[in-house]
Parts: structure tokens; sequence; C-alpha cells
């Protein structure tokens, strides 16, 4: 070996590996813990998992509200991309020529050099003519006591509202 490295220590005899001493103590189990350290182990463990949830919960909680957002968006795209076909369809109608002269007469009123054009003022609908001669409409509500305050003006007319036929004369109410 080196000049001065010291020798090594022989190999110690089989005797002195068995030690005599431990081998006279009597064997415990190492794996039972007592109950104080698995109260411990426990207390960490909820610790632990306590944690995780205040940690992950917010988290989850904005994921899942973003991902509903996402769909909100989704569908809200996916509403304009239909009305943009819509409006795509409209414009290619608008292109052609015989539609807006078509538009051009019923909204606008516009004849062709030579054409007459009549225009009916007061006109009756036939629907009403049908139905018979039109009549006043009728109005349900009393007159409210103009000299009460305002509060008791608010309070007639809540009383009123519930009854459609309050104020009516008893014979319109009737049938013929």
């Amino acid at each position: 070996m080196g000049r001065g490295a010291p020798a090594r220590p022989a190999a110690r005899p089989a005797a002195d590996s068995a030690r005599p001493g431990l081998a006279a103590r009597p064997v415990t189990e190492r794996n039972a813990p007592s109950s104080s350290a698995a109260w411990a182990r426990g207390v960490g463990l909820v610790f632990i998992v306590v944690m995780l949830l205040v940690t992950l919960v917010p988290t989850l909680r904005s994921y899942l509200g973003q991902q509903a957002q996402i769909a909100a968006l989704r569908d809200q795209v996916e509403a304009q991309n239909i009305a943009i076909d819509a409006l795509k369809a409209e414009q290619e109608t608008w292109a052609d020529p015989a539609y807006v002269e078509a538009q051009a007469r019923q909204r606008l009123k516009f004849v062709k050099v030579g054409d007459r054009a009549y225009t009916v003022i007061d006109a009756v609908p036939q629907t009403a003519t049908a139905a018979g001669p039109r009549s006043a409409p009728v109005v349900a509500a009393t007159a409210l006591d103009s000299h009460a305050p305002w509060y008791g003006r608010l309070w007639q007319s809540v009383q009123v509202a519930d009854r459609p036929t309050a104020g009516m004369p008893s014979s319109a109410g009737s049938g013929p």
C-alpha cells in the first residue's frame, strides 16, 4: 500500500458478528404502530386531503365555468353562422333584377314610363266589413276620484285592474 496509508483491519471473526447482546433482547414487532402514531398519521392524511380540496376545487370550478362559456360562445357562433347564411340567401334574391323591380313597385310605388299608379286612401280592410261595423273601443275602468290623494288613486287603480268588466254597463256585458 502507500507510504503513509494505514493498513486495513483484518476481517472480523464470525463469532464477533453474531452479537450475543442483541440476541438476548425480546423481539418486538416494529410494524404495529402505536395508537397515537396512527392518529397522527390520520390527521396528517386528512390535512393533506383538505389542502388538496382547497387547492383543486376553485380551479375545477373555474375550469367548468370556462367550459360553459365556451359552449355558450360556440352556440352563439353557430347562430351567427345561420344568420349569415340567411343574409347571403337574401343577398342572392336581391341580385335578381326582376325581384328588385317587383320590390320597387310594391314598396316604393315606382312605375314604368307609361304605366299608371293608383293609391287608395282610407280603405277599409275586408276582414272588418265581414265582421260587421266597427264599434268604439270600450274602456272597462271607471273614472278615478280626482280629489283623492295619489295613494288613494293608486289603490283604486289596483282594485279596478283585476276586474275586466269593472265600470262597464250591465247591458254591454250581455250578448244579443
